[in-house]
């Protein structure tokens, strides 16, 4: 099992790696405004921060809650089936983290490698978000 976690963190993070010098990005970068109007739509949030970020800063209301990565960047083993059940890959899916890193190595995978079609990316995440003052919600 910890072969298997090792593995996978090893796989995400060289997609993002090698995905990071392909120009443009798979996905589409949306600023706040553009969150705003996609959760309007009903195109659904997820932060995927760790449970101490988003009490430490508070959450976007309505988003899902689901940690992609420890502290030290290994992949959450549950993260993968528990995205996939809840996400089908034909639906239009947004993700939050704090600053947009984790993000885009999270949507090239799901694109490049998992299928997905339709993924936005917060550009500058949770903390442009703050900064430009539009609420937070604790979790």
């Amino acid at each position: 099992m910890l072969f298997r976690n090792f593995r996978l963190t090893i796989l995400v993070l060289a997609a993002g790696l090698l995905g990071a010098c392909a120009d443009p990005p798979p996905y589409v970068n949306v600023d706040s405004t553009g969150l705003e109007q996609l959760v309007a739509q009903g195109v659904v949030l997820y932060d995927i921060r760790r449970p101490e970020e988003w009490r430490q800063t508070g959450v976007v209301a309505g988003s899902e809650l689901l940690t992609f990565a420890d502290a030290s960047g290994r992949v959450r083993p549950e993260f993968f089936d528990r995205f996939q059940r809840e996400v089908p890959r034909d639906r239009p899916v947004a993700l939050i983290c704090r600053t947009g890193n984790r993000t885009d190595v999270l949507g090239r995978y799901l694109m490049d490698q998992l299928g997905y079609k339709q993924v936005f990316n917060v550009r500058d995440g949770i903390t442009a978000w703050m900064r430009e003052g539009h609420p937070v919600h604790k979790p």
